[in-house]
């Protein structure tokens, strides 16, 4: 490896290596915050009514999603620290995913050419943008249908109303995350459309099959949901299929827009060369890249 290939190469990799550091210690210090942080307004914890927010966090979950009669029981004596330890987990991981982002984005930004990043940075804003209204769905609807469309199934065989806690909140956690990922299927479908991997036509064509697979799909993606539940996946699924159509049609209307491709050189505006990003002037006709 010629030398100055190997001090690039180490050079990058302590930079990476800086900047993960960076990132781990932010999400092991909000790992330990979330679990000390109280809930209330008793921050020196000098009485017994300090609540630390994790607990609150947990309370409020329940008292939402669960009726009054409804107990949750922990199946085995480690399941309470386990579940508190990994609600802070979830908790310091959304703190820690800006400081990710933004590390990663310092790390890449030298090396990116200004066309590269009117490409990426926009896509990324976006799939935060997506993933967040996602995990709220899945909060605020999705969770909900799937609970309360447990219940009258309990009273139909005279079952006593009782869940497992590690059951209950895993569930809310998998729908989150899911639900969140999902909402994000149509950046990267409108992203291919525009590099023409794929052509909205090749599914308008075949819609009905499509809407088949996504019943399929949100069956497989919760096999253990009731009908309601899969039935506002569904609507949810269908709502972002078409909504990914919309989209990917507007860029098949501009071809202009679309004949951008990531990471190819930019041109010079006089002699349509490539030429180097980071150049001044152009190394055909040597005029001002400026």
């Amino acid at each position: 490896m010629p030398e100055k290939v190997a001090n690039s190469f180490f050079g990058h990799f302590a930079e990476l290596t800086k900047r993960l550091k960076v990132v781990i210690f932010t999400f092991i210090i909000a790992t330990i915050v979330m679990l000390v942080l109280p809930g209330n307004t008793d921050f020196l914890a000098l009485t017994g009514d300090y609540q630390p927010l994790m607990s609150v966090f947990l309370r409020t979950v329940r008292e939402m999603n669960l009726q009054p009669d409804v107990r949750l029981i922990a199946l085995q004596i480690g399941d309470p620290i386990t579940l508190y330890v990994m609600a802070a987990f979830v908790f310091s991981l959304a703190i820690t995913m800006p400081v990710l982002a933004y590390e990663i984005y310092k790390f890449v930004d030298p090396a990116l050419h200004p066309h590269e990043k009117k490409a990426i940075y926009p896509f990324v804003a976006v799939v935060l943008a997506l993933f967040i209204a996602g995990a709220f769905f899945g909060y605020f609807f999705l969770f909900p249908a799937f609970v309360y469309s447990m219940f009258p199934f309990f009273t139909a065989v005279g079952a006593e109303m009782m869940f497992s806690i590690m059951d209950f909140y895993n569930m809310l956690f998998f729908t989150i995350i899911v639900s969140g990922l999902i909402f994000t299927i149509p950046a990267f479908f409108v992203l291919l459309v525009k590099f023409g991997v794929i052509h909205t036509k090749m599914f308008s064509r075949k819609r009905k099959y499509v809407y088949l697979g996504i019943v399929v799909l949100a069956m497989l993606i919760t096999p253990g949901a009731t009908p309601q539940g899969n039935l506002f996946l569904t609507i949810a699924l269908v709502a972002l299929f078409e909504i990914s159509m919309f989209m990917g049609k507007r860029y098949e209307r501009h071809p202009a827009a679309s004949s951008i491709k990531l990471f190819q050189k930019p041109t010079c505006k006089f002699c349509n060369k490539e030429v180097d990003g980071k150049s001044s002037f152009c190394p055909n006709c040597r005029k001002s890249l400026n």
